[in-house]
């Protein structure tokens, strides 16, 4: 199975990549956020998840570790296939989509292209719940201080593990973004994500 490829872009038709590596071209239904990056710079790395079906093999690229995590995590949802996952990814940033599953943010999810409201709800529902089940599986740490003790840090929390961090990481970041000067969520998440990579 190949999980990470770097090389040079051969061709590009939207988000669908030709990476060359040594000779050889891989074709790549890229993110939105992967895709641009390769094109940008002309050349680059992609985080990889291998499809096996009976028609092919075929590879999706993620810009990083934690796009590939939510990607794996949204695919485990019933009814969304890979397809349906790189356009999730594709339709808002990371953070936004971690923030809109915490938060239970339906009509947001629902916006984006070719995602239905049943699917954004199956997907809120089925991920929210795994995310709970890690938190409560990982009670390491202690609480967040206690300027930070509210509903919305815990949502912090909650969308931080689904991008893979356990809840003492989290925890940690999210001290870190509120001693930095963030004052909402979508600070804090931003903010923890970029020093938490």
């Amino acid at each position: 199975m190949i999980g990470y490829l770097k090389g040079r872009v051969i061709y590009r038709e939207d988000n669908n990549v030709l990476l060359e590596n040594n000779g050889v071209g891989y074709e790549i239904c890229c993110s939105a956020s992967a895709a641009q990056k390769l094109l940008s710079a002309g050349s680059g790395e992609v985080y990889v998840y291998t499809a096996v079906r009976e028609d092919g093999i075929f590879l999706y690229g993620f810009a990083d570790p934690e796009e590939k995590n939510m990607f794996l995590k949204l695919i485990s949802v019933s009814g969304v296939g890979p397809k349906v996952g790189i356009g999730v990814l594709s339709g808002m940033s990371l953070s936004s989509l971690a923030l809109a599953i915490a938060t239970s943010d339906v009509k947001t999810l629902s916006k984006i292209k070719g995602l239905g409201k049943k699917t954004a709800e199956r997907i809120v529902l089925e991920l929210r719940e795994k995310i709970t089940a890690d938190g409560r599986a990982d009670e390491t740490d202690g609480t967040l201080p206690s300027a930070a003790e509210t509903a919305v840090d815990e949502d912090a929390v909650i969308a931080l593990m689904g991008l893979g961090f356990n809840r003492s990481e989290s925890i940690a970041g999210i001290r870190a973004a509120y001693g930095a000067g963030a004052t909402d969520i979508k600070d804090v998440l931003s903010y923890a994500l970029r020093t938490m990579r």
